[in-house]
């Protein structure tokens, strides 16, 4: 089975990248945002969320 992409993924992603980037470049981040806003307006996206993570399992190797 084919993985698909979140509606607008690209676009939250390339903007969590923008703010977390150094030096920060607010203008292209205000940018980005724009970009997001227009596509969940587009796509009429309610809410997101993100994936669940598993915590890896710890394995106590004590001898």
């Amino acid at each position: 089975m084919e993985k698909s992409e979140a509606v607008c993924g690209q676009e939250a992603l390339e903007l969590l990248n923008c703010v977390t980037s150094s030096p920060f470049d607010q203008d292209k981040c205000i940018t980005l945002l724009n970009s997001l806003r227009k596509c969940v307006l587009d796509k009429k996206v309610k809410k997101f969320s993100l994936a669940e993570v598993k915590p890896a399992k710890v394995e106590d190797k004590q001898g």
